[in-house]
């Protein structure tokens, strides 16, 4: 659970420092962004979504060398 949020938190301070401030036309001053105008400018799976799929990926790859394996000893 730690890790889910410290990578939750590093991705948010990259996109951040990618897009960078915003000038605000109210108050005519910069500011920085807010997490939900930072994900809706990026429209891309959260960084926990993209790491689960990998290991479900690589899970899979392995049981089917695990499988083929066992076949051609055979």
């Amino acid at each position: 659970m730690r890790e889910k949020q410290r990578l939750k938190l590093t991705a948010k301070r990259f996109l951040r420092k990618i897009f960078g401030p915003k000038r605000d036309e109210v108050i005519n001053k910069w500011r920085i962004l807010r997490s939900k105008e930072v994900y809706d400018m990026y429209s891309s799976p959260s960084i926990i979504r993209v790491i689960k799929l990998t290991r479900m990926r690589w899970a899979a790859h392995v049981a089917r060398m695990l499988e083929e394996e066992l076949f051609a000893r055979v």
